[in-house]
């Protein structure tokens, strides 16, 4: 009978654990036309001025070299004797040509960023599960769980956890959730402005995120009242939108920049853990606890096109895709009540398949704005094959991402979200190292993850002058979004501040599949 119970615990567990989730569906099975349309909207959209300018820049060139002094004299007496039209005509094209640089989208640099990385508070997975026992509501077998599910997680020894989860016993509470929020936002608030120097009141855009700690008044009002704010920032404050809201805060401070000319956007991007450990005994709530740890980045913006000059990094695209109309999608990451009436989010096994059909749907509207014009058509010859030809031997051709990007700075949402990217989107173990060693340094501290793993890139020396970067995120709702960066500059590691510069020659590490916790 013990044997069969040990059988049945770990089907249980089987069924729960973020290593064992359905797989992200093969991208090589069918791709949705209309995001395809999309994407090449999209291309279009942006760049349909200068596909018209192009046969008039080739003609001019080639008209003028074939014209003689005899044709320039004549020209002139037309000229003089057509000169209110002349007049006209001027004034037109210099009307068009500024109402054109008036209207157009102003290019929004990335000044430069921060991390937030604690001098105390480090917990390793000992110290985790020492606590887990300490708290006296988990039952034994879930203790067990949780300790498979740290020992497969891809997480070191150095993360980080909120104070008050720490003590003998937790003392989770409102003033404590604000304590560790002030923590981290003010934290990296301070490196970046230290970093570059600008003063607060210079900031006239503002955008907080943070999912699961939303308090009154709010955590961007926190921002404004600790550092002085100005009277008339836009200010924002995104709750409830998973560990993709970085992205989409970078998104909208973007669309805010390209209406207010000449002004800074300060992004910060946190969660909050402190009120957000489950201490029930549903399992797929217990996933959360092991893998979520403490984060925060914030991050500089700027319209000024002076400002390119001393900036990192130029945005070239933001892409978000929201599957939330499916009902799978929109529960797949879930708060609710337990049975016993505790607070927790359930991560559902249908995880790792929706998140794969949000990234599908995803870089296939990004494709057409980033991929060379050999990847596209070869996309879209074995596309019409199968769709106008009706060859159905024919598999879609998955574009070569590697092609269009030098760095890719994907989600630390796990080690099984981590793999099935590394997959799907063919990528070496060199691209993934970003991810996978700021999952093991730092855990998963959702939307500002993203950060540290583009520290990671800079503390490496990797970032040269014209790379690409592209950061994607997954998110509850479900979304998965995408920023596309391009660097302006070699980022020197030497002159660098970040998180992982004391200790980056140590990386990167072997990271076992199985890290046994005595």
């Amino acid at each position: 009978m013990a044997n069969g119970n040990d059988r049945n615990r770990q089907s249980e567990t089987r069924k729960i654990s973020i290593e064992s989730k359905p797989p992200t569906p093969n991208f090589h099975q069918s791709v949705r036309l209309k995001y395809v349309k999309l994407g090449y909207h999209h291309l279009i959209s942006h760049a349909v001025v200068y596909l018209l300018l192009l046969p008039l820049l080739a003609f001019f060139p080639f008209h003028l070299s074939s014209l003689t002094t005899h044709d320039l004299l004549q020209l002139w007496d037309l000229l003089k004797s057509n000169s209110f039209s002349f007049i006209v005509c001027s004034t037109l094209i210099v009307f068009l040509a500024t109402l054109h640089f008036m209207t157009r989208p102003r290019k929004v640099y990335l000044v430069d960023f921060a991390c937030y990385k604690p001098e105390e508070v480090m917990c390793s997975k000992e110290m985790f599960m020492d606590r887990s026992r300490r708290a006296g509501t988990f039952t034994q077998e879930n203790l067990d769980f949780q300790k498979r599910i740290m020992e497969r997680s891809g997480l070191g020894q150095k993360t980080y956890f909120p104070e008050a989860l720490m003590r003998v016993p937790a003392s989770p509470s409102m003033a404590e959730a604000r304590k560790e929020a002030q923590m981290v936002m003010f934290g990296a608030i301070d490196d970046l402005l230290a970093k570059t120097g600008i003063r607060a009141k210079d900031i006239g855009i503002l955008v907080v995120n943070c999912s699961l700690f939303n308090p009154t008044p709010s955590l961007s009002a926190m921002v404004v009242n600790h550092y002085k704010l100005r009277g008339n920032i836009l200010s924002y404050n995104l709750g409830g939108m998973g560990c993709s809201a970085g992205l989409i805060s970078i998104d909208l401070a973007k669309q805010l920049l390209e209406v207010n000319k000449n002004t800074y956007a300060l992004v910060v991007s946190t969660e909050n853990i402190t009120l957000n450990w489950y201490f029930g005994n549903d399992r797929s709530m217990l996933v959360s606890n092991c893998i979520f740890r403490m984060g925060g980045a914030a991050i500089l913006l700027s319209n000024n096109p002076t400002h390119r000059r001393r900036s990192k990094y130029q945005l070239l695209h933001t892409v978000r895709t929201h599957t939330g109309s499916d009902q799978k999608s929109h529960t797949c990451v879930y708060q609710q009540e337990d049975e016993t009436r505790q607070i927790g989010v359930s991560l559902s096994k249908d995880l790792m398949s929706v998140a794969g059909e949000a990234l599908k749907t995803n870089i296939t509207t990004l494709g057409p704005l980033v991929l060379p014009t050999s990847e596209q058509l070869l996309f879209l010859l074995t596309l019409a094959a199968k769709k106008i030809l009706k060859m159905k031997n024919i598999k879609p051709y998955i574009p070569d991402f590697k092609l269009a990007f030098e760095h890719f700075c994907v989600h630390a949402g796990g080690r099984a979200v981590l793999d099935e990217v590394e997959k799907n989107l063919d990528l070496s173990e060199w691209h993934m190292e970003p991810s996978r060693m700021t999952l093991y340094r730092f855990g998963n501290t959702s939307s500002s993850s993203l950060w540290y793993e583009l520290a990671y890139c800079e503390a490496k020396g990797r970032i040269m002058k014209g790379d690409r970067v592209w950061q994607i995120a997954f998110g509850s709702g479900f979304k998965c979004n995408s920023a596309v960066w391009r660097a302006l500059k070699r980022v020197d590691p030497v002159s660098e501040k970040n998180p992982w510069m004391d200790e980056i020659d140590e990386f990167p590490v072997e990271v076992p599949r199985v890290a046994n916790i005595s």
